[in-house]
């Protein structure tokens, strides 16, 4: 059974393939990713690898944990499972977004200079 792996502390340039290439010296990947922010597409400087057998994998923790990828020490160990979340509220504390209406010199939109 496939074994998950946690690695902390990557360089901002580092791929999914340099992962994988990198935790293949101690065994069969089976996947690697590095996670990256879905609004600009950066990598978020972690990421997971999957090895193909538990053995591989604490020998991956034992080879490369400290190691250097890409002028960085890289972090890694065994993956915890993903913790349950509630769901994300998008309103304000009273059921609603609407608009700030923060007051000042006329109003709520945009403020109160008027021509």
């Amino acid at each position: 059974m496939a074994t998950k792996l946690f690695v902390g502390s990557l360089s901002y340039g580092v791929n999914d393939d340099q992962l994988a290439d990198f935790f293949a010296s101690a065994g069969t990947v089976v996947s690697a990713r590095v996670i990256k922010d879905r609004d600009t597409d950066r990598s978020k400087g972690f990421g997971f690898v999957e090895m193909s057998s538990d053995e591989e994998a604490q020998a991956a923790i034992k080879q490369l944990d400290g190691k250097e990828l890409d002028g960085r020490a890289i972090a890694v160990n065994e993956a915890r499972p993903q913790e349950k979340r509630e769901p994300r509220s998008f309103g304000g504390g009273n059921g609603g977004g609407g608009f700030n209406n923060r007051g000042g010199n006329g109003g709520g939109f945009g403020g109160g200079r008027r021509y």
